[in-house]
């Protein structure tokens, strides 16, 4: 293994207005179709909550406010699309400053054409989260804690 950087992710986990579901986004990048938390990559020169609430902006197009820390990747994860790279994914409790203004769907990838840097949004019951309704390892860790833990 040949490591020689950090890929920084940082996500949100946003619950609706009945907080019993969160977001989840449903995305075509890099060719392929994955299933994740809201968020993206954090650039140099910016702070992770900074980088978020760019994030929303750009995903949602609209604010968040963050609540608090979730989670930070606790064991070396190699990145899956970067040979050289490891993996740090940080996750933050947010809400929305205001009602939501963007679509959202009821079924997965419901972005029409596949080309990358499509996206749709749909809310995914808490009782129902699972691993398997995720596509990278470090979201469906997080998956399992959301289950496990009281706040939510």
């Amino acid at each position: 293994m040949n490591i020689k950087k950090f890929n920084i992710r940082v996500y949100a986990i946003i619950l609706n207005e009945s907080k019993d579901a969160v977001l989840i986004s449903d995305e075509f990048q890099l060719g392929i179709r994955m299933i994740k938390f809201p968020g993206g990559g954090l650039d140099f020169g910016e702070g992770t909550i900074d980088c978020l609430k760019r994030e929303a902006i750009e995903e949602f197009g609209q604010e968040i406010e963050i609540e608090k820390h979730f989670y930070t990747t606790d064991y070396f994860q190699k990145a899956l699309f970067y040979e050289d790279s490891q993996l740090i994914s940080i996750y933050y409790i947010a809400r929305f400053k205001e009602p939501i203004k963007f679509s959202v769907s009821e079924k997965p990838f419901d972005y029409g054409n596949e080309e990358n840097g499509k996206i749709s949004f749909r809310w995914v019951k808490l009782k129902n989260i699972g691993s398997e309704e995720f596509s990278f390892p470090i979201d469906k860790k997080v998956a399992g804690l959301i289950l496990k833990n009281s706040e939510f």
